[in-house]
This record gives structure tokens, sequence and C-alpha cells, in this order.
């Protein structure tokens, strides 16, 4: 077998957003995530809105303009 050929497994702390550590083994020292078991809603049973960016708010606009759009598509078609 060769020898030398993986990396380095070396202690790690993997931190959430939220504040938790959790200690575990990686092959890089330190992780940081977004959401983990402490905060996420299907753990903790509390809703919560998680919007990454303002893509929700992205998507609205988009719909409130397709809307629009059609609405003044149907008012044009009813004048012809």
């Amino acid at each position: 077998m060769k020898t030398d050929i993986h990396p380095k497994y070396i202690d790690a702390e993997i931190r959430c957003a939220c504040g938790n550590v959790i200690k575990t083994r990686s092959t890089k020292p330190s992780i940081v995530i977004g959401i983990c078991n402490a905060c996420h809603p299907f753990y903790t049973g509390q809703q919560k809105f998680v919007d990454t960016a303002g893509r929700v708010d992205k998507f609205q606009q988009r719909a409130a303009k397709t809307a629009a759009a059609q609405a003044a598509a149907a008012v044009k078609k009813k004048k012809v």
C-alpha cells in the first residue's frame, strides 16, 4: 500500500451562525455553517424564517411584475 497519500485528519470546530460550537475531526481545522441542529426549526419545534440574501423578496418582486404584466395584457386584449 502507498504511504502518505491520505490527508491529515485533525481536531476541528464546526461553528454555527447562532453561536453553537461542535467539536469533531476533519481535514479542515474550522468549518462555518449557517444553520445547525441547535437552531434548525425541525429540531427546535419553533418556526423560523431564514431568508438568504433576500431571495424571497426577489421572488415576490418578480411575481408581482408578472401579475401586473398579465393584468395589462388582459386589459389590452379586452380593448381590442
